[in-house]
């Protein structure tokens, strides 16, 4: 019945599928900073590859812009609420003809509340950053893999 529609299933075979094959074939070039590591590492995880440049068809480039400001403001200036804002711009390249496949942008928010306690307030800040860098991978892992699923 799914045939019948035009749709078909793009992770259809698992591993070694068509896609999941092209996915492990993506060398992810480094990134920046720790949310850098954060979401390299993430992305790296998804694809299943991404650690080894040598031999790969297609190369992500990623750059990000990581931003914390605050939102929520008392009369004595204290700020209460923060928003932690992880964006990400990103190509995938085929490395045999320079190509560009894919230009895109990625991104997600996390709001925290400021509190009396600093640790609390870095704990937050940091579980945030950790939250965006999977939001963000996941994002990039998905239009990835709809490009590669349409040039097969």
């Amino acid at each position: 019945m799914l045939a019948g529609c035009g749709l078909q299933p793009m992770y259809a075979g698992g591993g070694s599928g068509a896609v999941a094959r092209a996915l492990s074939d993506v060398a992810i070039s480094p990134v920046e900073g720790q949310s850098g590591w954060l979401v390299r590492n993430a992305v790296a995880d998804r694809l299943g590859a991404g650690a080894q440049s040598e031999g790969t068809r297609y190369r992500l480039d990623i750059r990000l812009d990581d931003k914390v400001e605050g939102l929520g403001q008392l009369s004595n200036d204290t700020i209460t609420r923060e928003r932690r804002t992880l964006r990400a711009r990103y190509q995938l390249v085929d490395q045999q003809s320079g190509a560009v496949l894919l230009d895109a942008t990625a991104g997600s928010d996390a709001g925290f509340d400021v509190v009396n306690s600093e640790y609390a307030v870095i704990a937050a800040e940091q579980t945030a950053l950790e939250n965006l860098a999977q939001e963000v991978a996941d994002q990039i892992v998905t239009r990835i893999s709809v490009r590669l699923s349409k040039s097969r």
